[in-house]
Parts: C-alpha cells; structure tokens; sequence
C-alpha cells in the first residue's frame, strides 16, 4: 500500500473508461479508491464505508453531479467534493461551488494537476479520521437548520413539537459531530465544512440515518 493508502477516494463518473483512467492513476500513487456509475451506487457505498474525498462527475445517469454533492454535504458534510466537468459554463461552476464544491474541474484532466488538487483537499480535511464530523441524522440536520438561523433550544422544541431535553440532547449530539462545544465554534465548522446553504432555507427530505 503507498503512502497515500489510507486515504479513501470516491470516483462517479458514467463513461467506464474515464472512470478507469481515474481509479488507475489514484491507485497507482496510493490511494485507496472506489469506483461508481451512478450517483445511487455512491450514495449506498458512502452508509458503510468511510470517503474521505468524492471526486463526481456533473453528467450521471440518475442525478446530476451537483445534486450528489447536495446530498453528500448534507449527510456527511465535512466530506470535499471535487466536480468534474466537460461542459463547464460559469452558472453551472456557480451552482457546483454554491452548494459546497471545493473546486470545479472541467475535463481532459491534467494529471499533474489533479492530483495536487486532490492532495490540498484532502489535506484541508485531515480531521476526517477524528471522532467527529459523523453523519448527521435528519432530525439533527433540521435542528442544526435552527441553530443557524439563531433560534433557540425553547423556539426549536415549539417549532419541532418536541420537549426542550430532546432539542437539548440533540443539539449535544450535533456539536458532538462536530467536535465543539459552543455555538459559535459550531457556525465556524459549520462553515469550514462548507453546508449548503440550502440547509438555512429549506425543509429537507433526504434519505439520511435513522433519528
């Protein structure tokens, strides 16, 4: 195993030889790599196994790349995300960084290129071993929605229909995730981890963990 064997790199792209290309040339400096046609396989793997860097293409067959990227950084958000693209124009470059892209990639890759990409993001995200940063589950996203907006622990049980303690427990669990223990140390994560800032404003419905 090289020097990079721990590190696990997610691969989605629908063209199987690009795809092949990328696992290749990630394997062969090191790195350990999953490959995946469809967004949904991804997706699957991603419940059981840990990604410490999703590298999709925008062009899939089930959902486009940028709506995996949604999905992935409201599951696990502390996962960077790379997009790669072969028809890039700037509101799709917009919209892919918008929703937590660390970058925008259009294709043929540069070898060289990528992988000093892939390094500095995986470097930025070195805290992806640590006990924090898990997946949150739906109802911890939905009070984590809350918290950002500035509510408190008594609007958010009122809001929710549920006891203060629940919001109170559930709320530890969050920052728990998150590795602080305050607040604002949780907008400063929260950010670092570049949310989607579709979680302030909308009420989501995403297959996340069981609550």
């Amino acid at each position: 195993m090289g020097r990079n064997g721990e590190q696990h790199v997610f691969v989605v792209d629908d063209e199987p030889a690009v795809r092949r290309a990328l696992c290749r040339t990630l394997e062969q400096v090191g790195y350990e790599v999953s490959c995946f046609g469809s967004a949904t396989d991804c997706l699957a793997k991603m419940r059981s196994t840990r990604c410490d860097l999703l590298i999709t293409d925008v062009v899939l067959p089930d959902m486009d790349g940028v709506e995996l990227l949604g999905e992935v950084k409201c599951r696990t958000p502390s996962v960077p995300v790379l997009v790669v693209t072969g028809y890039a124009n700037i509101e799709m470059a917009v919209a892919a960084m918008a929703a937590g892209a660390l970058s925008f990639i259009e294709k043929p890759l540069d070898r060289t290129s990528l992988l000093a990409t892939i390094a500095v993001a995986l470097k930025r995200n070195h805290r992806a071993h640590a006990p924090v940063h898990k997946p949150l589950t739906k109802a911890e996203v939905e009070v984590l929605r809350f918290i950002l907006d500035g509510k408190g622990n008594k609007d958010i049980a009122r809001l929710r229909h549920r006891s203060v303690r629940t919001i109170e427990d559930q709320r530890r669990r969050i920052m728990h995730k998150f590795g602080v223990d305050n607040p604002v140390d949780l907008i400063r994560e929260v950010a670092i981890v570049r949310l989607p800032a579709r979680l302030h404003r909308e009420q989501l419905s995403l297959p996340f963990d069981r609550p």
